[in-house]
């Protein structure tokens, strides 16, 4: 499975839109400033998440959620109350 997540820096109110296989690992990272863009923006918090099958799947997801449309759909499932915790 892989993981198409938005992060949320609440000192820079920045979202940023990526994906990975293992999300908990790749936040760990994110905050320890192992990314040049999230870097100077931490803390990091993952605002929302879905699952894709594969990478491929995975990829146009993430460019979906980068769109105008797709931040949109992202902020109205979280008024929605999306309740997303990280995978075990």
């Amino acid at each position: 499975m892989v993981y198409i997540y938005v992060l949320y820096s609440e000192s820079a109110k920045k979202h940023y839109v990526g994906m990975t296989e293992n999300l908990k690992k790749r936040l760990s990272e994110h905050n320890a400033g192992k990314s040049t863009f999230t870097s100077a923006f931490i803390p990091w918090k993952v605002i929302f998440f879905e699952m894709a099958s594969n990478y491929k799947e995975a990829r146009i997801r993430e460019k979906y959620l980068k769109t105008a449309a797709g931040k949109k759909y992202v902020q109205k499932q979280i008024e929605g109350g999306f309740t997303g915790s990280l995978p075990a």
